[in-house]
C-alpha cells in the first residue's frame, strides 16, 4: 500500500506567559544551532574531519550543567537535539549541492521556530507543548491520525502556528471507475483562473494586484521611518500584515476551489504547465499571483485522498490550437486571439475550446492511453456530441 503524508496546521493562541515560553524555546533552538555550527567548524579546522554526532549531542547535554548556559534547561531536550539534526541535514544538503553552506542565525532576522518529534498531543482544542503547557489552538479539523512530529513557528505578523505531520497508508483498492459525464477538463489562465469544458468560468481574483495600493502605501511609510526606531518596527509590521492578508486570501480561494472541483467530479483533467518557465516571462507577476502550481498541488493530493481520477496532459499538447469539432490545428493562433474560426466553420472560444480538448485527451488517458481515441476494447472514449460534462 502506498504511504501518504498528511499535514495538520493550526493557529496557536497562547497567553502572555506561554508566548514568552515559546520564544524561550525558539531562542534556545537558535543558540544550539549557532553553537553547534561553530563547534563543527572549529573541530574540522583542528582535526580535519567532522565531529561525531554522539559527541556533539553529549556536549549539548553538558551545556545545561554550566552556569552560563543553565537557562537551556527551560527548553525541551528534544527541541535542542532536533536543532542538531536540522544542522546535520543542512550540511548534507550543502555537500550534495542542494543548498548553500549553513550560516549562523541572527536574533533579529531569524524566524522564531522549533521542532519537537514526540510528546506533542492535541486534545479538546488544546495542544500540550513540553516546558510550555497546554496551549489553546484554533482546531479546524480533528487529528484522526497518529502524528510523528510537530513544528512550531511564528510568522512575520506575530501569530504562532503548529504543524503536525502524520503518515498513513492508502488502500490498494482500485479507484472507482469514472463516469465520463462527471469528468471535467480544466484550462488555467490569467483572465479566467479556470474555464471548464461545460462553460463554467472562475475569474482570476488577482489578490496581489488588488492589494498593491495598500502595499505601496505601507512600504512608503516604512522607508521614511528612522532605522532602529519603534515607529520603524510598527511600519514593518504593517507591511507584513498586508502581505499576510494577500497570502491568506489566495490560500482560502485555492482551497475552496480545488475542494469543490474534487468533490463534485469523478475525474479531473489538467495541463502540465511549466510554472517556473511562465514565471520568467513578462507576465511573471500575474502568473505568480495566480499561483497555478499551488492549485495543481492541491488538486493532486485531494484527488488521491478522495479516490478520484486525475489526468495530467502533456504541456506540448495543442489544446488551444486544435478544433474540438474536427481536430484541425490552427498554427497561426496567437496569445491575443481569444476567439477564432476553424476551417470546418466552427466559431471557437480559445479557453473553452482548450478545456474541451483537455477533457477529451484526459478521457483517452483514463481509458488506457490510446492516442487514436479508442480504448483497449476498441470503443471510442470521446463523449457523445452534446454532452454537458465539464
Amino acid at each position: 500500500m502506498p504511504t501518504c503524508r498528511k499535514v495538520y496546521r493550526f493557529r496557536i493562541e497562547p497567553n502572555a506567559a506561554q508566548r514568552q515560553a515559546l520564544m524561550r524555546v525558539a531562542g534556545a533552538r537558535r543558540f544550539v544551532w549557532n553553537w553547534a555550527l561553530g563547534r563543527r567548524k572549529a573541530y574540522h579546522a583542528e582535526h580535519g574531519k567532522t565531529i561525531p554526532a554522539t559527541q556533539l549531542s553529549a556536549e549539548v547535554t553538558a551545556l545545561k550543567s554550566q552556569p552560563e548556559t543553565a537557562w537551556l534547561k527551560g527548553a525541551d531536550s528534544q527541541a535542542l537535539q532536533q536543532a542538531l539534526k536540522d544542522l546535520d541535514r543542512a550540511f548534507r544538503n550543502f555537500f550534495e549541492k542542494r543548498s548553500r553552506f549553513p550560516r549562523f542565525k541572527s536574533r533579529k532576522r531569524d524566524t522564531p521556530r522549533f521542532r519537537i518529534p514526540q510528546r506533542v498531543k492535541v486534545v479538546d482544542g488544546k495542544v500540550y507543548v513540553p516546558k510550555v503547557g497546554r496551549v489553546k489552538i484554533r482546531q479546524s479539523m480533528p487529528v484522526d491520525l497518529p502524528t510523528k512530529g510537530a513544528t512550531f513557528r511564528r510568522d512575520t505578523v506575530g501569530h504562532w502556528f503548529i504543524t503536525l505531520t502524520a503518515e498513513f497508508e492508502m488502500p490498494d483498492a482500485a479507484v472507482p471507475e469514472a463516469d465520463p459525464n462527471r469528468v471535467i477538463g480544466i484550462d488555467l489562465g490569467l483572465k479566467d483562473f479556470i474555464v471548464t469544458g461545460g462553460g463554467e468560468r472562475t475569474a482570476a481574483p488577482k489578490f496581489y494586484r488588488n492589494g498593491q495600493r495598500k502595499l505601496r502605501k505601507a512600504q512608503r511609510t516604512l522607508s521614511r521611518r528612522k532605522p532602529g526606531s519603534n515607529r520603524k518596527a510598527k511600519a514593518r509590521l504593517a507591511v507584513a500584515k498586508v502581505h499576510q492578508r494577500i497570502t491568506d486570501q489566495r490560500g482560502d480561494f485555492l482551497h475552496k476551489l480545488s475542494t469543490g472541483l474534487v468533490n463534485n467530479h469523478d475525474g479531473l483533467c489538467i495541463e502540465d504547465l511549466s510554472v517556473k518557465g511562465l514565471a520568467r516571462t513578462k507576465l511573471a507577476k500575474s502568473f505568480t499571483d495566480a499561483s497555478m502550481g499551488e492549485f495543481r498541488r492541491q488538486v493532486e493530493y485531494k484527488s488521491l485522498w478522495n479516490r478520484k481520477h486525475l489526468a495530467v496532459i502533456d504541456r506540448f499538447f495543442p489544446s488551444s490550437k486544435m478544433c474540438n469539432v474536427c481536430g484541425a490545428i490552427n498554427p497561426g493562433l496567437t496569445l491575443s486571439d481569444r476567439e477564432w474560426d476553424c476551417v470546418c466553420g466552427a466559431h471557437l472560444d480559445r479557453d473553452l475550446n482548450a478545456a474541451i480538448n483537455i477533457r477529451d485527451e484526459g478521457l483517452k488517458m483514463l481509458a488506457g492511453g490510446h492516442p487514436d481515441g479508442q480504448n483497449a476494447r476498441g470503443r471510442l472514449v470521446r463523449l457523445p456530441t452534446g454532452s454537458k460534462a465539464g
